[in-house]
């Protein structure tokens, strides 16, 4: 099998060039990482735990600065010291939290209907209109008026999708979008990422740690290992058809393989000396 290109600078919205990041020294999340990501697609990053996926989005995001390299969005550098510049970037994204962080003292119309609030001017009338737009768009213009206590775990994170798509987004960031979730509320998930990226024309990034659905719905798929070393990409079908032994231990979920289980350790007695 012939291995698709990765995107060039030209069809890309978000470019990561040479990336690197760490909280000190000996903390390194990410080394040199360089990644486009295609307009108009649905990609999906995974990886293990600590793998710096996160970490990855919250750059893009502009949330941390990164310790070497630079991001750049539609071919604008990312600068987080510039605040306005910053303000209107966030503008043309919309997040969807690990646990939806809504706010639980307001209705679920409110919670969708805050971005609008705070971001533009538009008259209540008008705010109504597109907030049930987008609550008919997840399948919930009939729950607009329940607290957020009054909605299953599966509807509160369709909640959340609709807020991030409120301001109709040039770029969704989507952070474990599929924890928690029964089968059924994560195959609904799933179809609503797929179809509003398609029906939006928006950039969809997908960290998740769920194989299964993410090859079910991106169009191209990056591997991450420790200190944000990619060990691969590209679309679904190479990822899941690849021969190589890390590659091969994740996507199928493989007990035994090149990806160790155990946390690096030196040994016991050098550690904590011989009376160990």
């Amino acid at each position: 099998m012939t291995a698709s290109t990765p995107p060039t600078a030209a069809q890309s919205l978000i470019e990561v060039d040479n990336v690197s990041f760490g909280y000190d020294a000996r903390r390194v999340i990410l080394r040199d990482v360089r990644l486009n990501f295609a307009r108009g697609k649905v990609t999906a990053i995974l990886g293990g735990s600590g793998c710096g996926k996160t970490t990855l989005m919250r750059i893009i995001g502009g949330v941390h600065a990164p310790t070497a390299g630079q991001v750049r969005f539609d071919g604008a550098v990312i600068d987080t010291r510039n605040r306005d510049a910053l303000y209107q970037y966030r503008r043309k994204l919309g997040m969807l939290f690990q646990f939806g962080a809504l706010f639980t003292d307001l209705s679920v119309f409110e919670n969708v209907a805050f971005p609008l609030r705070e971001h533009t001017d538009l008259s209540d009338a008008l705010i109504r209109d597109v907030v049930l737009m987008k609550l008919n768009a997840v399948g919930l213009r009939g729950a607009a008026q329940l607290r957020i206590s009054e909605v299953s775990g599966g509807m509160a994170r369709r909640v959340a999708l609709a807020r991030a798509i409120v301001l109709d987004p040039t770029l969704i960031m989507y952070d474990e979008p599929f924890a928690g979730l029964d089968l059924v509320s994560m195959g609904v998930a799933a179809k609503l990422i797929r179809e509003l990226n398609d029906i939006t024309g928006a950039t969809s990034l997908l960290v998740s740690h769920d194989v299964p659905q993410c090859m079910a719905i991106s169009d191209y798929v990056v591997l991450f290992a420790n200190q944000g070393r990619i060990i691969a990409q590209g679309t679904p079908a190479e990822m899941m058809a690849s021969q190589d032994p890390e590659v091969r231990q994740f996507v199928r979920g493989e007990p035994d393989g090149p990806i160790n289980f155990h946390y690096p350790a030196r040994p016991v007695v050098e550690e904590f000396g011989a009376s160990a």
